[in-house]
């Protein structure tokens, strides 16, 4: 268990990193590029993310899974063969999605409402094809849990991309120049990323054999991961059509249904997400040691691990619902300058949690072979969820969203943890503490609502969210440690340890007689 922990710390702590760099990095190119220019290339990317999609979601998630039970069974020789057959499905179908863009360039070109946009996307083609063998290796490297390698891999992309932009930007003279710099960036940062996982897949050891029978079982097990997160990228751009549409038909104005719209998918559900920096290095994790477990038919660990993974998932995403339910509206104000944003945080609160079971169940269904029943579960709960959006905004307007996600992720993460209750044939324990964690949020979410109320009268918004949220934190920490959620006591133990280890031993001296 600790190793799987120091895992999730590194993976959480370059994830949190990488994310910050390529924060700060859309800020410069919103201020760079310009309006114009911005729109330009992020209408590009929204085509170019779902061609990447289709080479890099489920064949490096497949890799992981198969070379984590082959060097397992230390049979090195067959991973390098399933490696070397995975490298040429991603190159032979990165290369036919670039051709059909290329020969089908017109039909494609009606996806746009400016032409400048197909020639940014050619320009970015090159990148499909080298972020196949970037997820090919990768994969591999993730199988064999050398994380560090993984996620030093994936600073290299967005550190490199940074350089490059700013570079090739500043000699950019016109909109169209600044928009396919910035799709020239993406597509040399791609080739070095592809270059420098190489470098590290042979320098930890890994080779490329003569190919063997593994097409078949890549593919069958990777199409429906990817069909997940081709469904997921696609059912944004439905959202966005279909919420306006209905909110004018329940009344707002258009102008006013894109606003409300704008807010709540730009400024509420990124909080939601939270979360997931923490959660989704957990997922990361498990992959491997699942799979490698079932391999080796350790029941007990395997049981362990779903347990305190679906546990821990819990206590993290349980953790922000009071903090954002006491104290969402100062956080809108503080952040956008938008009380509204606030209010619907506080309204959404609540989604966290099922939003964190369902992308940790699927990653241990997609650990233990069972990729299509994930994939059956998040098209029933996406079912709800559109009719949700179409049916609820008459009568709670924009909240359809919230009560859409939340309906979709809850039914999801129902289906996916009686999925593996079933396939394990273990009975998971998970209701007791899910139960004793809801209950901690209430009490800490009225701590955190008083707190804020009494602050804002007379503290700047800053050190308000500040004093609220750090009381509402430890509140929640002491009540999950009174019903046995945590342990604080073993932490403070094993801290103690830690120190006395390090501190230098002074060395007795000895009395000469």
């Amino acid at each position: 268990m600790k190793s799987l922990f120091k895992a999730v710390a590194l993976i959480t702590v370059f994830s949190v990193l990488t994310r910050a760099l390529g924060f700060f990095f859309r800020i410069y190119l919103s201020r760079v590029l310009g309006a114009e220019a911005l729109g330009l290339y992020q209408v590009s990317m929204s085509v170019f993310g779902v061609l990447l999609t289709i080479v890099s979601s489920g064949l490096p998630l497949v890799i992981s899974k198969l070379s984590a039970g082959l060097n397992a069974k230390n049979n090195r020789k067959e991973e390098h063969s399933m490696v070397t057959t995975a490298l040429i499905i991603g190159l032979i179908s990165s290369i036919l999605l670039c051709a059909i863009v290329l020969i089908f360039n017109k039909l494609f070109n009606l996806l746009f409402t400016d032409d400048r946009c197909m020639i940014i996307l050619i320009i970015m083609l090159p990148a499909v094809v080298f972020s196949s063998i970037y997820s090919t290796f990768r994969g591999s490297l993730w199988g064999h849990s050398n994380f560090f390698a993984v996620c030093l891999a994936e600073l290299f992309e967005q550190v490199v991309r940074i350089i490059v932009c700013v570079i090739i930007i500043g000699g950019a003279s016109s909109v169209m120049q600044s928009a396919m710099s910035a799709a020239g960036s993406m597509t040399i940062a791609c080739i070095l990323s592809a270059i420098f996982v190489i470098v590290l897949y042979f320098a930890y050891g890994g080779r490329l054999k003569k190919p063997k029978n593994y097409t078949k079982t890549l593919l069958k097990t990777s199409v429906p991961i990817t069909a997940v997160r081709i469904a997921s990228s696609l059912i944004q751009p439905i959202i966005a059509i279909i919420v306006p549409l209905r909110l004018v038909a329940a009344g707002y104005t258009s102008a006013q249904a894109l606003s409300i719209y704008g807010i709540a998918m730009g400024m509420t559900l990124p909080f939601l997400f939270i979360p997931s920096a923490i959660t989704g290095s957990l997922s990361m994790a498990l992959v491997p040691d699942l799979s490698s477990a079932v391999v080796k038919q350790e029941t007990d660990h395997i049981k362990n691990r779903i347990t305190s993974s679906l546990v821990f998932t819990m206590f993290i995403s349980i953790f922000f619902i009071p903090l954002y339910m006491g104290a969402g509206e100062n956080i809108g104000i503080f952040f956008y300058d938008n009380a509204t944003s606030g209010v619907l945080l506080q309204s959404a609160a609540w989604i966290m949690l099922p939003l964190g079971l369902t992308n940790i169940s699927s990653s241990i269904l997609n650990a233990l072979g069972l990729e299509m029943k994930s994939l059956k579960n998040y098209v029933v709960g996406s079912v709800f969820m559109l009719c949700s959006i179409w049916f609820l905004p008459k009568f709670i307007g924009v909240r359809a969203i919230i009560v859409g996600m939340g309906v979709c992720m809850t039914l999801a993460s129902f289906l996916n943890i009686r999925m593996i209750s079933k396939a394990t044939n273990c009975k998971l324990n998970i209701m007791k503490p899910l139960l004793k964690s809801i209950l901690c949020c209430i009490p800490v979410a009225a701590i955190v609502s008083f707190i804020t109320g009494i602050l804002n009268n007379f503290m700047p918004l800053f050190f308000n969210l500040a004093i609220s949220c750090s009381i509402g934190a430890i509140c929640f920490i002491l009540l999950c440690s009174v019903f046995g959620l945590i342990n604080i006591s073993t932490f403070f133990v094993e801290f103690k340890k830690k120190i006395k280890f390090k501190r230098p031993h002074k060395k007795k001296k000895i009395k000469q007689t």
